[in-house]
């Protein structure tokens, strides 16, 4: 939507324009400058908080935070400092805490006011413009200490310097003195100040030491009422910058008692430092088993802006000038699809991307289609050609760019602008890639063979589904001949009532033929244990039999291509015998479910069935046929056991364990397990994914190490009564 000038004007000189309300007959009316509204200093601020924190709801409270601890963040970054704290206070305030060297508090010779004052009262001011007080930074426009005072009800901050301890209270924006009586609060009678009176000493400070503190409380009317800090986002955001900045020390202590927080019950705090690098941090966000071990490409390059530079007048004048841009990447492949790339620009995130975040892409893309290109007949890749998909698939990444005075879109900082760190970000990366995948060292060597094996697999899966959705249609095996040739399909086209079934072994196929309802479930048998999918590559895992069969049976297709919409059957019926091998067959199947069907998991159409152990036979007498009765655990059996004996029922010995579904008659095994009516069905959910991936790593992955110690220590709580041996 196009502004018109009077927007523009508005937005950009903090104007209100007043129009009077329309009428229905025209009349004569003036508009002379008394309509206008000229809003100064922070007042823009409070009469438009969303252009500078985005909104006024937790997000916004945050945001304010971020800004706050950034500050600090840019001290360490710069070389000053190695420790940040965070409270938050129970009377609804947050203090970050620094030992940086602390605000100025001398006296800025154009506004004749301190340096503290500056810095929280006066918009686009601070030591980040340049003159050399900080290289690289995040905070960049000089809006976020006076915007975040603005926009709280009551801002102190102190300063340590010199050894004494300076400070100076805020009251939404303006300077003054609160009428405290021993404890700080916002709503206390407060008194405006004027001059070098706003700063004052109130204390000493240890020799040499110097440092910051900001308590602020966010102000209510700005914010809404249920806007407030999210302590799970602020130990993501300091566990970032702690690998981000290493050796910097992050300490977040919350002592609200907010039922449903770690610190309900008390203050809890904790503590984050790492002395690694973005190496470290790549380990920590991967969420799959490693296929090469962490890429780490460093490189820069200097480039030509034209920007506004002030001469020693107060004259802007347009000047060309050379920037240096550092890029810092590490990154790793690992067996999954899922990519995690997260981007940051002097270590703030960007999470909406930028040039950077495009620049690494085509980077990655262009140097793997030449590799791939170069490799095609190694790598049966034929004439097609990867896509950024395919070559970020199972990547995890992360990138970070240091360069003085980037250009963001917006105050929020979420994506980088500055046109020339796109090519740059691109020359380092292709580059340092392309000698990774070349290298003559044999670790690496088989490394970038298994990335350019996987790249190539991602893009046959993706022309795989695009060729089978382009002629999709609900088919049974009776219409196509594409299917596999021992599907036992059903009759009908009904998607979400329609059922498949895989049952274990042609002995149970039999069974199971007779048993079902073939308008509706469909049987697909398996040959014992499928091949393991965390061990192995996609490569191997397209190339197995029962694998394959069973992606094309449900007909969506495999892993980043998976389509939910497509899949054949509402339910997936996993139908094994209730022994230890159809336990370990089970947990194969559903390792392949999660790892390249995982949608079909999270829509819970996943099910287990539950056939029953025994079977007990009660004798009723009199001409009349037995009764059956079922049991499902010992327990059950135990419970049933106990009745018949209390009511004066006979049963047959010895009492029936089923231990394979050939075991059963087709009537034993509609009526138990396949009969909508009567049977069980246990349905697999994923209530957490991230420990459900750590389980399927531990007890299905490559490491036989954790395995085996995960074996042991657990061993004390086997039953041996139920190993099938």
């Amino acid at each position: 939507m196009r502004l018109d000038w009077r927007s523009r004007l508005a937005a950009h000189h903090h104007i209100e324009f007043v129009r009077s309300p329309v009428s229905v007959s025209p009349k004569k009316s003036e508009y002379t400058a008394h309509q206008l509204s000229v809003l100064e200093g922070l007042e823009a601020v409070r009469k438009r908080p969303g252009m500078y924190i985005g909104s006024t709801d937790s997000r916004g409270v945050m945001h304010c935070l971020w800004e706050i601890i950034d500050n600090s963040v840019d001290e360490a970054l710069a070389g000053y400092g190695q420790n940040i704290e965070i409270v938050l206070n129970r009377d609804g305030s947050v203090e970050v805490a620094d030992d940086g060297r602390g605000i100025p508090i001398d006296i800025e010779p154009r506004t004749g006011l301190t340096g503290v004052e500056v810095v929280f009262t006066k918009l686009h001011a601070g030591g980040k413009f340049g003159g050399g007080t900080y290289n690289a930074v995040g905070g960049l426009h000089g809006v976020g200490a006076s915007v975040v005072n603005a926009l709280s009800s009551r801002l102190d901050v102190q300063v340590d310097r010199g050894s004494k301890t300076y400070q100076m209270s805020f009251q939404r924006g303006i300077p003054g003195i609160f009428d405290d009586g021993g404890v700080p609060q916002p709503d206390v009678p407060f008194t405006p100040a004027e001059g070098k009176a706003a700063l004052e000493v109130v204390g000493k400070a240890r020799r040499g030491a110097t440092g910051t503190r900001v308590r602020y409380w966010a102000d209510r009317q700005i914010f809404t009422p249920d806007a407030k800090f999210d302590y799970e986002r602020l130990l993501e955001r300091a566990r970032q910058t702690s690998f981000l900045v290493p050796g910097l020390r992050l300490a977040i202590r919350d002592e609200r008692r907010l039922p449903g927080t770690p610190g309900a019950d008390g203050p809890h705090e904790e503590v984050f430092q790492h002395d690694g690098g973005i190496s470290e941090y790549v380990e920590f966000l991967a969420p799959d088993s490693a296929l090469t071990d962490v890429w780490r490409f460093q490189g820069s390059d200097s480039f030509k802006e034209t920007v506004p530079v002030l001469d020693s007048n107060g004259h802007s004048q347009l000047t060309e000038v050379e920037r240096e841009c550092e890029v810092d990447i590490a990154m790793r492949w690992g067996t999954g699809y899922e990519t995690n790339l997260r981007s940051y620009v002097n270590i703030i995130a960007t999470p909406k991307g930028g040039t950077h975040v495009t620049g690494f892409e085509q980077g990655l893309l262009r140097t793997l289609r030449k590799e791939v290109t170069a490799n095609a007949r190694k790598l049966k890749a034929g004439s097609d050609k990867i896509e950024k998909d395919d070559a970020l698939a199972g990547l995890t990444a992360v990138l970070n760019v240091r360069l003085v005075e980037p250009q963001f879109e917006g105050q929020t900082k979420e994506v980088l602008g500055t046109p020339a760190v796109r090519s740059i970000v691109t020359k380092v990366l292709s580059r340092e890639l392309d000698k990774m995948l070349n290298s003559r060292n044999r670790t690496e060597k088989q490394q970038s063979s298994a990335v350019l094996e996987k790249v190539v697999a991602e893009m046959k899966s993706r022309i795989s589904a695009r060729v089978h959705k382009e002629t999709q249609r609900r088919k049974n095996a009776l219409e196509t001949s594409t299917m596999p040739s021992k599907l036992v399909d059903c009759r009908s086209n009904d998607v979400d009532h329609s059922e498949l079934f895989i049952v274990e072994g042609d002995s149970a196929l039999g069974t199971a033929r007779l048993a079902r309802s073939s308008q509706y479930q469909a049987l697909l048998p398996i040959r014992g244990k499928i091949l393991n999918v965390q061990k192995a590559s996609i490569t191997d895992m397209l190339a197995n039999a029962e694998c394959a069969a069973l992606i094309q049976v449900i007909g969506a297709g495999s892993g980043r291509s998976f389509d939910l919409d497509a899949a054949r059957y509402g339910k997936v019926v996993m139908m094994t015998d209730a022994d230890v091998d159809g336990a370990h067959i089970r947990t194969l199947l559903l390792t392949l479910f999660y790892r390249y069907m995982r949608p079909l998991v999270d829509a819970g159409r996943v099910y287990a069935a539950v056939p029953p152990l025994h079977r007990v036979e009660v004798v009723t007498g009199g001409g009349k046929p037995n009764e059956m009765l079922y049991t499902y655990s010992e327990r059950e059996l135990h419970q049933v056991l106990t009745r018949l004996e209390a009511e004066g029922k006979r049963y047959k010995e010895p009492i029936q364990r089923y231990k394979g579904l050939g075991e059963m008659d087709a009537d034993q095994l509609a009526e138990t397990t396949m009969d909508p009516r009567h049977r069980l069905l246990r349905r697999v959910r994923i209530e957490d994914a991230e420990a459900a991936e750590r389980a399927f790593s531990l007890l299905m992955g490559s490491e036989v190490a954790p395995r085996k110690e995960f074996l042991i220590s657990n061993a004390d709580q086997l039953d041996l009564e139920q190993i099938d041996a």
